[in-house]
């Protein structure tokens, strides 16, 4: 199983434990494990008009779906919070520079949690005065064009 899939099964194990082992509650748990993880990367101030947009879909009473929302989804965004702080830490909106003088590029809070975890590769190291044939000054042996050059 690849890292990803790992985090979000630690992410999503009290939701696993509470079932019966049953293929459908098993299934449920992963649904709702889903839903919380999405509402999770939400900014907080767009969180609670979703939750409350998937109360129709859950076809609750409003007790049950207000005990649902503080006993399953606000302690699993809680959960997600502590376990992926790099997610929650910056905003999607932060930029930051690839090489001295370039366009300032999106960094999204999942690539930064991926590259962190060693599935995305780091982003360029800045050579300004690296040519295309000369060898990649990351020290990886290969053409600066094959290497850090062919991710810019």
């Amino acid at each position: 199983m690849g890292a990803i899939a790992e985090s979000f099964v630690s992410y999503a194990q009290p939701l696993f434990d509470q079932s019966d082992g049953s293929e459908s509650q098993m299934q449920r748990a992963m649904t709702i494990a889903q839903m919380c993880w999405n509402l999770a990367l939400l900014p907080e101030d767009q969180r609670n008009a979703a939750i409350d947009g998937f109360k129709s879909s859950l076809e609750m009473a409003d007790e049950d779906f207000t005990e649902f929302r503080q006993e399953v989804i606000l302690p699993m965004i809680r959960r997600h919070v502590e376990m992926f702080p790099g997610l929650h830490s910056r905003s999607p909106q932060s930029r930051h520079a690839t090489s001295a003088g370039s366009l300032q590029t999106m960094l999204h809070p999942a690539e930064k949690f991926l590259n962190k975890i060693g599935v995305m590769p780091p982003p360029p190291p800045n050579h300004p005065a690296a040519r295309r044939n000369d060898p990649c000054q990351c020290g990886s042996g290969q053409k600066f064009k094959r290497c850090c050059g062919a991710r810019k």
